[in-house]
């Protein structure tokens, strides 16, 4: 995916309490046009507080915040128009059908269209971009879960939105449907140029779409980056094992890719019983959240 340095999320020194007790520790980050920013960590890490200040739905206590430009906590329905958010779970309106639906939430946003970005995504178009064709003219309370959590991002892009929050999207989903809705999500920031905002706990999931990954752990960033730069940092270099006459030889590497190119290169058809281990991202997540928990410190960019 390619991003460009337009900054749409800007997070500095983000604060939250709740009484006595202080939930966001100077929380600071950002995310940038056209990049799928995850954020990961823990329950109670401070993930949901996090996204609700930045969709406007929450008063933080401190720090600076610029969501598309603007404080969201003065956020008006023109700003609100250019966000698109995806709950967790949602389950009404049941008995309309998916057109006369999306047809009726796109109406709200008609009158914040712009020469620039027309609204609302017409409702055969977006149908057709979530893979829902065939059930347009189905009640939604036939669909199926995959079926019903394509509608839920449907829902959230109406309004053609510049930026998407996804709450853990592909919960409860099968490998089918999750493989399924990745390809959507890819889709939408390669064709569209949506910048997304990802939560799950699915680690897989994470290092799979997110150009970068923020980890939170007890209201604390402890880590910014991408899946390989993380695992680098942590875990270390990549290690290539391979045998040729009958000799086993290991090489740690930053470029295993190109380095097993060399190998190639180098000893053709001797080359034999290749094998490149690299740190997966939930090797690294469960690191740096012992090491924080530990209190070993924090790691960003």
């Amino acid at each position: 995916m390619t991003t460009s340095k337009e900054i749409v999320l800007d997070v500095e020194g983000l604060r939250m309490r709740y009484g006595p007790d202080d939930v966001l520790h100077d929380v600071t980050f950002r995310a940038y046009h056209g990049e799928v920013l995850a954020l990961l960590g823990p329950n109670g890490a401070g993930k949901t507080t996090t996204i609700e200040i930045l969709e406007g739905f929450r008063t933080r206590s401190a720090g600076r915040v610029q969501v598309l430009g603007a404080d969201p906590a003065h956020g008006d329905e023109r700003w609100r128009a250019r966000l698109g958010i995806v709950l967790q779970s949602w389950r009404d309106h049941g008995r309309w059908r998916v057109r006369e639906l999306l047809d009726h939430l796109g109406a709200y946003y008609a009158p914040y269209a712009t020469e620039a970005i027309p609204r609302p995504w017409p409702a055969d178009d977006l149908i057709r971009a979530v893979g829902l064709t065939a059930h347009a003219d189905k009640k939604i309370r036939t669909l199926s879960g995959g079926q019903r959590r394509r509608l839920d991002v449907a829902i959230g892009l109406v309004g053609r939105p510049e930026l998407l929050f996804l709450d853990e999207p592909t919960a409860n989903f099968d490998p089918q449907a999750r493989h399924e809705f990745h390809d959507l999500v890819r889709g939408l920031t390669d064709s569209h140029r949506i910048t997304i905002m990802l939560t799950t706990h699915d680690l897989d999931e994470a290092e799979k779409l997110a150009d970068r990954i923020v980890i939170l752990n007890g209201g604390r960033i402890i880590a910014d980056g991408s899946a390989g730069e993380l695992a680098r940092r942590i875990a270390g270099e990549d290690r290539v094992r391979w045998v040729c006459d009958g000799r086993r030889f290991t090489h740690s590497t930053a470029e295993s890719t190109a380095f097993v190119r060399g190998l190639f290169d180098r000893y053709g058809e001797a080359l034999g019983e290749l094998e490149v281990h690299r740190a997966s991202l939930e090797d690294t997540y469960l690191t740096l959240v012992r090491q924080a928990e530990s209190g070993r410190g924090v790691m960003t960019r």
